[in-house]
């Protein structure tokens, strides 16, 4: 018996061995990884006109591994194996679903109030709106990893840490937004995340969902501030409010993931989705 099955078979089942479960590939992993790169190569091929300016860039004159982008290559390589871990089609399509529709919601609101504007004036770019469901089939992957690891944790603590992260975030949130307070998409967005906060329940997972969720949004927004990709209107490289928005918007889609699967259960019978 080799050591991952001895690890992962419940006679030796430990703590490792629930993490090699966590990530394991499966047949499905193969075919979200072809569709992953599939997306690329259709991104890269309808907006070629910006692969090119990209590739303008690099100076013959400088050695070239000192201009990859080795944070771009991170980014993506993490996600690629993000999203392998144990995946499932049933349970995944879902989950990119939501974030599509979610990410282009979020993105229409952010250009349009002019909160944050790409390099190419789009308003919102449609080539960026894929990210969001990787970004978040990659956040579920974390979240599962962070229920293993803190499952000890009273839900005492994590109570207490909800409305002391979720309070943070809402005033920061509202602090951030203000010059725009006026403006209808910004009044819907402060009164959505306000009653989201206030009716969530399963407090637990919207804490590691949260933080999943901002981990990921750190180094993705590292990378498109500081390349230009996207700027906010206080030139910060990120603002803090970014990064831990991408937390709030992971928490909002595992919202919509929840309620997809009460609603399957109550006309199917039975969940499709294992949370």
């Amino acid at each position: 018996m080799d050591i991952v099955k001895r690890l992962t078979t419940s006679k030796y089942a430990t703590p490792l061995g629930e993490v090699f479960k966590t990530l394991r590939w499966t047949l499905a992993s193969y075919y979200l990884l072809s569709g992953f790169f599939m997306l690329l190569f259709l991104i890269g091929y309808v907006w070629w006109p910006l692969v090119e300016e990209y590739f303008s860039y690099f100076n013959p004159e400088v050695s070239y591994w000192k201009q990859i982008d080795w944070l771009l290559i991170g980014n993506f390589l993490f996600m690629s194996i993000m999203i392998m871990a144990n995946a499932n089609l049933r349970n995944d399509l879902p989950i990119l679903m939501i974030g599509m529709v979610g990410g282009l919601a979020i993105e229409g609101w952010g250009t349009q109030t002019e909160l944050w504007t790409y390099y190419t004036f789009e308003r919102p770019p449609l080539w960026i709106i894929p990210a969001w469901p990787i970004a978040s089939l990659s956040i579920d992957r974390l979240y599962r990893l962070l229920n293993l690891i803190f499952q000890r944790i009273p839900d005492k603590l994590f109570r207490w840490l909800y409305w002391v992260t979720f309070a943070f975030f809402y005033a920061l949130m509202i602090a951030f937004v203000w010059p725009t307070r006026t403006k209808s998409l910004t009044i819907l967005a402060i009164l959505m995340v306000g009653l989201l906060i206030y009716a969530l329940r399963n407090q637990r997972g919207a804490v590691l969902t949260f933080f999943a969720g901002s981990g990921l949004g750190y180094f993705l927004e590292l990378w498109g501030t500081t390349r230009l990709c996207w700027n906010y209107y206080t030139f910060e490289v990120p603002p803090l409010f970014a990064v831990l928005a991408h937390g709030m918007a992971a928490v909002s889609f595992w919202w919509g993931l929840n309620l997809y699967r009460r609603v399957s259960r109550k006309f199917w019978g039975k969940s499709t989705l294992k949370i």
